[in-house]
């Protein structure tokens, strides 16, 4: 019976470890007829990074967590077991992603520019990108999460944000962000502050200490993402 039990908790890891991989795979398959296999390879493995950095975040919290599970053209997630038991856990967890991606993007940046690559300077691009996106303050992305720690009021600035990327480049992965947070807008606006204030009370320092690194990484993906999208022209051009 103790070989069994042994047993069937391996075969459990191993379906999640193929669920990921299989996933993964179907992305690269997916981008490869897009973008070509090479640009799939290093897109999901940027990809792969943002979601591992949520991953360890959560466990060095305490939180059981999954593995990674990806859709192509829509991304990727790790299911949260356990909910975050405080607003500073969930922002921990939430800036995680975005800085274990940024790092990725940067290691690609370098390594284009030290090796003439286009492909990884591409790379480096949608990198920026991905994670600059992700910090939109609006919840469910990584923004929101974070931004929720100052309060959850600030979700609101994050409408007009969505409402002007679609314009500019309509996209079904908006619409679906939109639905994801009209739940939370609508509890932002009019819901009962008392209803979670111990979730949402932390002190003024931590506070004022996530808003700060939290501009600065977006004000670092937007510099980024412009000096790198110049590049790329220059190449082409």
């Amino acid at each position: 019976m103790g070989k069994l039990i042994i047993w069937l908790l391996a075969a459990g890891k191993m379906g999640k470890l193929l669920m990921t991989c299989g996933t993964m795979l179907l992305s690269i398959v997916a981008y490869s007829w897009i973008y070509g296999w090479r640009y799939a390879v290093g897109f999901v493995a940027l990809i792969f990074v943002h979601e591992m950095g949520h991953y360890a975040a959560a466990r060095q919290r305490g939180l059981e967590v999954g593995a990674p599970t990806f859709i192509p053209f829509v991304g990727a997630w790790i299911a949260l077991k356990q909910l975050p038991h405080d607003v500073e856990t969930e922002a921990y967890i939430g800036f995680a992603g975005p800085l274990a991606g940024t790092l990725a993007a940067v290691a690609c940046y370098f390594l284009a520019r030290d090796q003439d690559s286009s492909l990884l300077l591409a790379l480096a691009y949608a990198g920026c990108m991905i994670n600059l996106f992700n910090l939109i303050p609006v919840s469910p992305l990584d923004g929101g999460r974070i931004t929720a720690i100052i309060s959850p009021k600030v979700w609101l600035a994050g409408v007009p944000l969505l409402a002007a990327l679609f314009f500019y480049h309509p996209s079904p992965m908006l619409i679906l962000v939109a639905v994801l947070a009209y739940p939370q807008l609508k509890e932002a606006i009019w819901g009962d502050p008392a209803k979670d204030a111990s979730y949402y009370t932390v002190p003024r320092d931590t506070r004022i200490n996530y808003s700060v690194m939290y501009l600065a990484l977006v004000a670092f993906l937007a510099m980024m993402s412009y000096s790198i999208h110049n590049l790329l022209d220059g190449s082409v051009s």
